[in-house]
């Protein structure tokens, strides 16, 4: 798990195709690798990878055809920019939201404003994704935790603080660049409990439980 709170940026520096899936290798000068091992996970722009390997400054980490038929490591280039979040450890904060590093979708960078010290980046939404966005909740792109501050049919406005624009890569997207997007964690679970139908006597879930424990 992560919270889509960004540690540090990276640099990708080696790509290997090796049959159908993808080696990749991550170069950060800042990210704190000293309580990293193998087999840990690192969230990279939002994509949850398993460390395979560890070099000074850098990792790599092999990229699933599930994962490239679904983001896009398989348009992404050597120097790619990169967000870098390692694994939430339990005894930590909290700061963003629950993020688990399995993409949903790609959005679009679609417009960019700038409003007094911040900045205002609207993204296209996807329709399959859309019931899972709702005005001031959370979803991440590309690794960074959001708040979505307008929602519209097909496109939701994100605010960039000073502080995510210097910490992310967000600000150097350029208008129709492609990113992934992760939306609630929570949505999309409740999401699938009000269409599973499953017997009362075995725990089912439906509108009414939901109402009678509080919870609408």
């Amino acid at each position: 798990m992560f919270t889509g709170i960004i540690e540090a940026t990276g640099v990708i520096r080696q790509l290997s195709r090796k049959g159908g899936d993808l080696s990749v290798k991550v170069h950060s000068a800042t990210l704190d690798f000293s309580d990293v091992k193998l087999g840990d996970s690192i969230a990279t722009n939002g994509v949850c990878l398993t460390v395979t390997a560890l070099g000074e400054h850098c990792f790599s980490a092999d990229v699933s055809a599930e994962t490239l038929a679904l983001t896009r490591f398989a348009h992404y280039q050597v120097g790619q920019l990169v967000n870098l979040e390692k694994a939430l450890l339990a005894t930590g904060r909290l700061g963003g939201h629950l993020v688990s590093g399995h993409v949903d979708g790609v959005a679009a960078l679609l417009h960019v404003e700038k409003s007094a010290r911040a900045w205002q980046l609207w993204f296209s939404l996807p329709l399959p994704l859309a019931p899972y966005l709702a005005h001031k909740g959370s979803v991440t792109i590309d690794g960074v935790s959001l708040t979505v501050n307008e929602l519209a049919h097909d496109r939701f406005r994100l605010t960039i603080v000073p502080h995510t624009a210097t910490e992310t890569t967000l600000l150097q997207l350029q208008k129709g660049a492609l990113v992934h997007i992760e939306v609630d964690l929570i949505a999309r679970y409740l999401e699938r409990l009000l269409h599973t139908k499953a017997p009362a006597a075995a725990g089912g879930v439906d509108l009414a439980l939901l109402a009678q424990r509080g919870f609408l």
